[in-house]
């Protein structure tokens, strides 16, 4: 593995934190964590290869153990690839997923233990993905995404924290945020965002893509075998 490098001057770097900006984009968290400073991104190669896996993977669990030692509020970590641009919908959720089991697997080969507040199975109401023994759920965005909050110049993958959201909810304000979101997203689009659900209601594994699936949809991703699955 190598060592977490600095890609915050990458050309891409500068482009994602202007999108964020941009006002009409709708996650208001994503804006707290940037006007914090506390969005760390990585600059990948190619999203539809491992070849950056091996840096990847260090620089996400580096993010999980700053955030034990400091626990603050919007923090995210988001990798940013350089290519390819020309995936359709379907492509990049298969991509985002093989680059998802790929990290997971690394964490279960370094004996990385999965939270045990979440479960390890993707057709569960409770599952998120697990590094560094910490909880997390994947935004993806690309440019041919359908939805407009969702579409960015390259593929990009951001890792949240499940643990944040917990926060919110034990402070009162998960409800006031998620509404926020949700208005401002159906107003960027029109429409509201079918896939979105709390967690525990559905497996969020299916919006993790951005893209629109039925109920036969089947998740690719395999769980670990040697955590135990909340109930």
């Amino acid at each position: 593995m190598q060592f977490p490098r600095d890609d915050r001057d990458h050309p891409l770097a500068h482009a994602f934190r202007a999108f964020i900006r941009n006002p009409p984009f709708p996650c208001v968290g994503a804006k707290s964590a940037l006007s914090k400073e506390q969005v760390k991104i990585v600059v990948a190669r190619d999203i539809t290869s491992g070849w950056d896996d091996m840096r990847i993977y260090p620089a996400l669990l580096a993010f999980a153990a700053r955030y034990k030692r400091a626990p603050d509020l919007f923090q995210s970590f988001a990798v940013v690839f350089e290519g390819p641009g020309d995936l359709g919908e379907e492509q990049f959720e298969r991509h985002l997923w093989a680059r998802a089991q790929s990290l997971a697997d690394k964490d279960s080969w370094l004996g990385q233990p999965w939270d045990r507040r979440v479960a390890t199975d993707p057709e569960s109401p409770h599952f998120s993905l697990s590094f560094g023994g910490e909880a997390f759920f994947i935004v993806g965005l690309h440019p041919r995404a359908s939805r407009p909050a969702r579409r960015f110049e390259a593929p990009v993958l951001v890792f949240n924290l499940h643990a944040q959201f917990e926060q919110l909810r034990a402070a009162g304000r998960y409800e006031k945020l998620r509404t926020s979101i949700l208005q401002r997203d159906e107003d960027l689009a029109g429409s509201v965002n079918p896939m979105l659900s709390r967690h525990g209601e559905m497996s969020e594994a299916r919006q993790y893509s951005g893209r629109a699936v039925d109920d036969a949809w089947r998740c690719p991703f395999q769980g670990r075998t040697d955590a135990a699955d909340v109930q």
